[in-house]
């Protein structure tokens, strides 16, 4: 069966560009247009006006789209696909994994083999190559994460932005003045990953507003990395007493990186943490933390993914607000 992946890759366009050429719902130039017809015609695709999906027949399957990218944490991934999972069989649904790295090949081939009755989109970027076919295409659609447009699609995602804000506003409320951020690996802000990016904003944004010295660093995982960026951050900013960590498998190794130079949490360094709550309360010193609610996100993007089956409406973009909690490793300065 030809599949829209293989249209592209006979005209040397993107699968979105063929749904683009052949709906006309985008403008498409003439030369690009004939270019995917043809091909279409060469393979024998026949797009769903042609006929090949006129049983209007559900799968009862949905698609989770994870792509298994650099700088990813695998744990938290999992978390998101064990609740979507556990929500789709709840509502008696199976999931298709889609874990192709970049693009939106796999999400083009469930759209014409009719595999699965919708797809969750994960792992969000401001400018994801993914949108124009998510938009063009009759999959529907539910985004964990909000793009920089997020017109016309429905996404779902904790507010970073606030979460950002709120970490710097509790280590400002006990007193500190000088804070830094450790956020996730380089290439996760390379990619303009949409929560990253939201959650330095909203740090910059509180720092500022508080008046508070503050720099934000990216960081790699493990010991080395993280005792590097602990020698940094201290070079540059010698007055730091407080951390916003973004990088859930850094937790400890930032904690132990602080007291081999002396600095002990909470009496020399007060530490936040955005991750799951099981990772920071398991930690070398339970960190207070803004939470990660992965279970709650995957069930909304069920939800509203089912609704939309169903012809139901549903808001365009969800954010669900931060929650603090307090543990050990925050104190007043000079405490």
């Amino acid at each position: 069966m030809v599949k829209i992946t293989d249209v592209a890759r006979r005209a040397g366009v993107s699968p979105s560009t063929v749904s683009y050429a052949l709906s006309g719902k985008r403008p498409i130039s003439d030369a690009t247009r004939r270019r995917v017809q043809a091909a279409a015609r060469e393979l024998g695709y026949r797009t769903d006006d042609g006929g090949r999906f006129r049983s209007g027949a559900r799968a009862k399957v949905l698609a989770l789209a994870v792509p298994m990218r650099p700088g990813i944490h695998v744990p938290v991934v999992t978390q998101f696909a064990v609740s979507v999972v556990t929500a789709a069989r709840a509502r008696d649904h199976d999931v298709l994994l889609l874990t192709q790295g970049e693009g939106d090949e796999g999400i083009g081939r469930v759209t014409e083999t009719g595999l699965a009755d919708g797809v969750i989109v994960t792992d969000v970027q401001l400018q994801d190559p993914r949108l124009p076919l998510l938009r063009s295409c009759s999959l529907p659609s539910v985004l964990i994460g909000v793009p920089a447009e997020a017109d016309g699609l429905t996404c779902v995602d904790l507010d970073f932005r606030a979460a950002g804000e709120l970490c710097v506003d509790h280590l400002a409320g006990l007193g500190h003045r000088t804070v830094a951020l450790v956020g996730s690996p380089p290439e996760v802000y390379v990619r303009r990953t949409a929560f990253a990016r939201r959650l330095v904003e909203g740090f910059t944004a509180a720092a500022g507003r508080h008046g508070l010295a503050s720099a934000a660093l990216p960081c790699g995982t493990g010991r080395d990395a993280a005792r590097a960026v602990a020698e940094r951050l201290l070079r540059d900013l010698p007055a730091l007493t407080a951390l916003v960590v973004h990088n859930e498998p850094l937790v400890d190794p930032l904690i132990e990186a602080f007291e081999q130079v002396g600095m002990r949490v909470p009496s020399d360094l007060s530490l936040t943490a955005v991750c799951p709550a099981p990772v920071a309360a398991a930690a070398r010193v339970p960190v207070t933390s803004v939470a990660v609610p992965a279970a709650e996100l995957g069930a909304r993007a069920v939800h509203l993914l089912i609704r939309k089956l169903s012809g139901a409406p549903v808001p365009g973009t969800t954010l669900l607000p931060p929650r603090l909690t307090e543990r050990a490793s925050t104190a007043p300065r000079g405490h």
